[in-house]
């Protein structure tokens, strides 16, 4: 391997890294605030990327009757919620969260597959999928919310199964492609050329990843979550309703998730189950991190994304395989299984 080849390799393992980096700290976001592992992150993000190939085919995106299915569903849980209690005159504030506001985004993306710019369709892409994610948490997570860990982990399975199901039923089993949203290449040196999609994707990244800092630090919103998912319990007490924190993560992991979703299309055929890899990949970088801290999760987004390409490069069977191998002394070294010494003992002692 020459040093041509190196940095080549080094670029595509960035543009990973990105990419793991948004996928990450949607994780780390949901799972501090839930304790959810949200696994259907990665199907999320593949439902943008299939609304925006099929918008660019002059075709109504399927995410809208996906979004119509869960809004039935959610609406029916609701009203029977109502009924239960006989609170009929929250009715109205019902029917507007979980009716009207989700179909606000289809409206639009519906709108946006008759238009030429592509700007318009990616946009539309994002925010169609965003819906996705408080109905998913309201039909399948927040029934069992107070479960364990590993229950609520199960459930997250289940539910991206279920995903990709529904994603083959209406997205059908064809692979997409998307346009590149920046096409053509650049040059950074004489003899290194990359991909102005690349470029975009590593920006992005970086960008989000400084608003999603601020978010968290300077506004009440970010307050809020940092304090549920600091004290959950001290968050309950002074009057933060744990429904609304959930909703709110799981809006911010969507939007995350239709990012990646318009990223990643353009470099790569994207199918309806391709979503699942995408976030065991991004859990490794989550689980260097320690399922809280984002600074490190990024750590573990560039070790796993530069590990993946020039793994791909040496071996490319075994590139899965040497990704997740990252897991195993990470999981040994933060569950103690590698013996601390004790500064008490003394230099002599067995």
């Amino acid at each position: 391997m020459d040093s041509n080849i190196a940095m080549i390799l080094l670029a595509d393992g960035l543009a990973g890294s990105a990419i793991y980096l948004i996928i990450g700290l949607g994780l780390a976001l949901i799972f501090s605030v839930t304790r959810v592992i949200f696994v259907s992150f990665g199907s999320v993000a593949v439902f943008a990327a299939l609304s925006l190939g099929a918008m660019e085919q002059g075709q109504l995106p399927a995410a809208i009757e996906l979004v119509g299915f869960f809004v039935v569903v959610a609406l029916l849980m609701e009203l029977a919620g109502l009924w239960r209690s006989r609170a009929w005159h929250r009715l109205p504030r019902v029917l507007f969260y979980w009716v009207v506001l989700p179909f606000v985004p289809c409206g639009l993306a519906a709108w946006a597959t008759s238009q030429e710019s592509e700007i318009i369709k990616v946009a539309a892409a994002i925010l169609v999928v965003i819906p996705l994610g408080p109905l998913i948490e309201r039909v399948a997570l927040r029934p069992v919310a107070k479960a364990s860990v590993l229950a609520l982990l199960i459930v997250a399975l289940v539910l991206d199964f279920v995903l990709s199901g529904l994603g083959l039923l209406w997205f059908g089993p064809e692979g997409l492609r998307t346009h590149a949203s920046i096409p053509g290449t650049t040059a950074l040196t004489s003899n290194l050329i990359v991909n102005n999609q690349t470029l975009l994707t590593i920006a992005v990244a970086f960008g989000l990843a400084l608003v999603f800092y601020i978010i968290l630090q300077r506004t009440h919103t970010g307050k809020v979550l940092h304090a549920t998912a600091s004290n959950p319990v001290g968050a309950r007490l002074v009057g933060i309703r744990p429904a609304f924190t959930a909703t709110v993560a799981h809006i911010i992991a969507a939007l995350l998730a239709g990012i990646v979703g318009v990223l990643i299309s353009p470099v790569a055929t994207i199918y309806y189950d391709s979503g699942l890899m995408l976030t065991l990949k991004a859990f490794v970088a989550v689980i260097i991190g320690g399922m809280s801290s984002y600074p490190l999760t990024a750590l573990g987004a560039l070790l796993v994304g530069v590990s993946e390409s020039f793994a791909s490069f040496w071996n490319s069977g075994l590139k899965d395989a040497i990704v997740f191998g990252l897991l195993i002394p990470i999981l040994v070294i933060r569950s103690g299984l590698v013996p601390q010494r004790d500064d008490n003992e003394e230099e002599g002692d067995v």
